[in-house]
């Protein structure tokens, strides 16, 4: 191999993980200021909480920017009105499934009307969501009559990450209590059972490519595999000493692989790639490109009630305030996780690394004590530095 090789093997590694290196040397600066307490048990089940609307908002978004680079800057307002609603019912004594189903369907509501301005009359995505992002947090304020609301409903706060229970039980020891300092099995079960799992198909994956003779760097993937798998299950042994898994985990663990299997598995996966690589060209090979935003911005008003229903739950209530600045938080996962400005680019892994990135950030620079203005400055030079990352490298590409 010639030095000319090494040298585009390297930089095609590095241009690969440049946000998980980023990731693994931000957590050990954190690591390092607070003095080890960043990975103490109940710094990650903090992070996990706080930022469960951040991945399941992601998610959505994600194929919004497929599309073109297109966004949606209403989620955030959907998420306060979806959950003002949900949480006004129960206020005055509505099942809570009810409420649930209804949160869902106005989040779907709102993401097929505005979908259908953008995929049916063409009105551009920034204007249709902009205006969307001043009407839903209106709605927000008449629903609530501008106080807050808050939720009783122990179920409800439990099943959703707002309870103090909002754990799975530890099974195994045939305890229903949850108990701080004692290792959960269960917890501990459920993350070797998912860690192994994935070591399966991926040496599936393997075996599958070299059947097919598909030229793919085998040590390469052996590797990445080993490292996914050890920071599952360091992750889970510090969950398991603090509560176990909490019910939050489940919600995003079920998004991000109904997500993983859309964009992978699916026609439709591959029709938003496609629209955003070359949408003249996707027309006329028949795909129905209009339908395809109607896809994915009623995806992204699904997720917004969904978002609605974990946040009203870890605030034990919502407020008019709810929701503010959301939208840029899950934009912002997407591009620093790779996802192009451009659009037909973009992986649920790599918004996955994006996200606890922000998370990382976020909760890192609160407890320093950084000033919150300060924060804000901070988040804003990682996006654009991911951004210009995105840009340099399509033009070295072209």
């Amino acid at each position: 191999m010639t030095m000319n090789e090494n040298k585009m093997n390297v930089g095609a590694f590095f241009q690969k993980y440049t946000m998980t290196i980023a990731l693994v040397l931000v957590v050990i600066i954190f690591a390092l200021l607070t003095n080890g307490n960043s990975l103490l048990p109940s710094s990650i089940n903090n992070l996990i909480a706080q930022n469960g609307y951040v991945f399941v908002l992601a998610a959505g978004m994600l194929l919004c920017i497929l599309t073109g680079g297109n966004i949606d800057l209403s989620v955030g307002s959907v998420v306060c009105f979806s959950a003002a609603v949900g949480c006004v019912l129960m206020d005055k004594g509505a099942n809570m499934w009810i409420a649930v189903f209804v949160m869902l369907a106005i989040g779907l509501a709102v993401g097929t009307f505005q979908g259908f301005w953008i995929a049916k009359l063409h009105v551009p995505a920034f204007i249709a969501t902009l205006s969307g992002m001043y009407a839903f947090r209106g709605f927000s304020n008449v629903v609530l009559n501008g106080f807050r609301v808050d939720i009783s409903n122990e179920g409800f706060l439990n099943l959703f990450g707002g309870g103090a229970n909002c754990y799975i039980p530890d099974i195994l020891r045939g305890s229903t209590t949850i108990e701080t300092g004692v290792l959960n099995l269960t917890c501990l079960a459920i993350g070797l059972a998912a860690t192994l799992a994935f070591v399966l198909m991926k040496v599936r994956k393997i075996l599958i490519q070299k059947k097919l003779n598909i030229h793919q760097s085998i040590p390469a993937q052996i590797v990445t595999t080993a490292i996914i798998a050890a920071v599952t299950m360091w992750l889970t042994w510090k969950l398991a000493n603090h509560k176990g898994f909490p019910t939050v985990l489940i919600w995003i663990g079920l998004v991000l692989g109904i997500y993983q299997y859309i964009t992978t598995k699916t026609a439709i996966g591959r029709h938003l790639y496609a629209v955003g690589g070359n949408e003249k060209a996707t027309a006329l090979s028949g795909v129905k490109t209009r339908n395809v935003y109607w896809f994915a911005y009623a995806s992204i008003g699904l997720m917004a009630g969904l978002a609605g229903i974990l946040t009203s739950a870890r605030g034990k209530g919502i407020d008019p305030t709810y929701g503010e600045g959301y939208e840029m938080d899950a934009i912002a996962s997407c591009f620093i996780g790779g996802a192009s400005a451009y659009g037909g680019i973009g992986k649920v892994s790599g918004m996955i690394i994006g996200a606890v990135l922000m998370g990382v950030i976020n909760q890192g620079m609160n407890m320093i004590s950084v000033d919150s203005n300060y924060q804000k400055v901070v988040k804003g030079l990682v996006l654009l530095v991911a951004v210009i990352f995105d840009v340099l490298s399509k033009r070295q590409k072209r």
